[in-house]
């Protein structure tokens, strides 16, 4: 296999479910031996071959060459309160079209009923009637938010954005491990992933007819635009940001740039009669539609929390006028409730009179007392999870736990068991990661991203995939330590290669693949500082110590939004 794979054989899979069956690796059909030569799948066989060609050497130097790019671009995340350049592993995830296709219509189907969902939830609960879900598990819900009742946006769509994360079983089958339909985030990781991925094989990208991902800014401001209030000819849409202190301020200023639309912080706003107004130096201008990415408590200090400062006053009067329209839609978060997970097999059942295409992971409600108690006796083998967590904060994998932290654990769940699901443990499949030891397996989940305009719902050929780092680590997020793969759609009934490889450079392969990701220029303090109205004078520093105090906050949800872990 060449000096990159040295090794590898020999750690394949090396953690197994209780029952012995080890992790799907994605690459190799067979667990290799060393001496042996490894079987690569089908998908896998051209990617192989060019990297079984590398040294270790020649590899990490192009992966130290990314990480460098990352830092420069500002392409980073918060690690144990350090700025860190995102990992990205210069082995990419690849999976063939025809497989993909299949993701993408259970993505579609998950995304629309989810959409039947809130609609109804914030209006008139049919599904609760019908006897499909408990009343109480809607009422009970933290993220239920009757501020938002009533409240229908102009095109029907509360979910614009989605990401839905995926995992490959020890089987092989791709399962929903969760949903994010709030603020989810990553998607610039996708993109900026994809560009420097296209400088780093080029060759690859043409030969393999990798479907491209730079088509998701306009597809996005296209479905923030169908969104807007009607009679609104040319909607003014603005992303709305925490500030430069949030963990994902990079993505929401990539976004707005690649939009071609204004970043914005609350201050920026004022509302005024039932609408929302942006200040600019030429005077106010009508805001239509904001993208936001401040979680629901921070989003209006007169519906919410009284001390945001990450808001602006009079944001949900001017939704339920009809005046703006807010993306993702307030209270979503009943929707990716892990409790409601469980049961959105039979939503779908129940509004789209169809089977779900992606299965859920095998789930256990601990409201159920028996349930509870199964739990309970079987905590040491189990996965258990907050209902409300994110970023793989509160999530215990029993067999990794100490007897100490499973006697805590118990006395959590017969307190709240609401709070709480189980699952068993599932070998997230792996793929070969380049780390300090080598190229080695490492476990991985997929996140697609949708959007919905209204009249269709897209999915991003490909989606973010995470990776755990750590040997034998189940939890995927960066702020466990993960890293990322670009995530390759390839073969298939893909468009036939007339589609591809037209660029006649390498500057023209990458526009192909995504749009520019240059660094955005920063002021720094040796500048002269502009002068600002009374309106937007900078803060003090006591105001902004509050401000970075509540953006940390509302990270949870924003920064990775989802433990994908197990």
């Amino acid at each position: 296999m060449g000096d990159l794979f040295d090794g590898y054989g020999s750690t394949l899979a090396p953690r197994k479910t209780p029952s012995g069956v080890p992790a799907f690796d994605e690459m190799f059909a067979e667990i290799a031996h060393p001496g042996e030569a490894a079987r690569s799948r089908s998908s896998y066989r051209e990617l192989y071959q060019a990297l079984a060609q590398m040294t270790q050497e020649e590899l990490r130097g192009r992966t130290e060459s990314l990480a460098s790019s990352y830092l420069a671009q500002g392409v980073t995340f918060d690690f144990a309160g350090e700025e860190r350049p995102f990992p990205l592993d210069a082995v990419p995830r690849v999976i063939a079209y025809d497989e993909w296709s299949r993701i993408e219509k259970g993505v579609q189907q998950r995304v629309r009923a989810l959409e039947a969902f809130l609609d109804d939830a914030y209006g008139h609960q049919h599904v609760v009637r019908d006897g499909v879900l408990p009343a109480k598990l809607i009422a009970s819900s933290q993220y239920f938010y009757r501020q938002a009742a009533g409240i229908r946006p102009a095109n029907g769509v509360r979910i614009q954005v989605s990401g839905i994360d995926l995992i490959r079983d020890e089987h092989g089958e791709m399962r929903v491990l969760e949903d994010n339909v709030r603020v989810p985030s990553g998607v610039s990781y996708v993109i900026s992933n994809r560009r420097v991925m296209a400088q780093t094989l080029p060759e690859l990208f043409v030969s393999m007819r990798v479907r491209p991902v730079g088509d998701y800014p306009n597809k996005l401001l296209q479905a923030l635009r169908n969104s807007a209030p009607p009679g609104v000819d040319d909607p003014n849409v603005v992303v709305l940001t925490p500030g430069v202190y949030n963990s994902a301020y990079f993505e929401h200023t990539l976004l707005a740039r690649l939009m071609g639309v204004e970043l914005v912080e609350g201050r920026d706003l004022v509302c005024q009669g039932g609408r929302v107004f942006m200040r600019t130096t030429r005077g106010p201008r009508r805001v239509d539609v904001i993208y936001r990415r401040v979680d629901d408590d921070f989003l209006d200090p007169l519906q919410f929390r009284a001390d945001s400062m990450l808001g602006a006053p009079g944001l949900m009067l001017a939704a339920r006028l009809g005046n703006v329209t807010i993306a993702n839609a307030v209270g979503n978060g009943v929707a990716d409730d892990k409790l409601l997970y469980t049961y959105v097999p039979d939503l779908i059942r129940y509004y789209l009179a169809e089977e779900p295409i992606l299965k859920n992971v095998d789930t256990w409600r601990l409201e159920d007392p028996g349930a509870l108690e199964e739990v309970l006796d079987r905590l040491d083998e189990l996965v258990v999870k907050p209902v409300d967590g994110s970023g793989g904060k509160g999530l215990v994998v029993g067999p990794d736990a100490s007897p100490a932290e499973l006697d805590a654990l118990r006395t959590k769940l017969r307190a709240d068991p609401r709070g709480w699901i189980a699952q068993p443990v599932v070998m997230l499949s792996t793929i070969p990661t380049l780390v300090d030891d080598g190229m080695r397996p490492r476990h991985a989940d997929l996140r697609p991203f949708a959007v919905n305009n209204g009249d269709e719902v897209w999915v991003l050929p490909g989606g973010l995939t995470r990776v755990a780092l750590p040997e034998g680590q189940l939890v995927v997020n960066s702020s466990q330590g993960g890293g990322s793969k670009d995530t390759w759609i390839v073969g298939g009934d893909a468009p036939g290669r007339g589609e591809y490889g037209q660029a006649q450079s390498l500057a023209g392969l990458v526009a192909e693949q995504a749009t520019a990701t240059s660094a955005i220029p920063i002021i720094y303090d040796a500048q002269d500082e502009p002068d600002h109205s009374p309106q937007d004078r900078p803060r003090t520093l006591s105001e902004q110590q509050e401000q970075q105090q509540q953006e940390q906050q509302q990270q949870g949800s924003d920064v990775e939004g989802g433990e994908a872990g197990c």
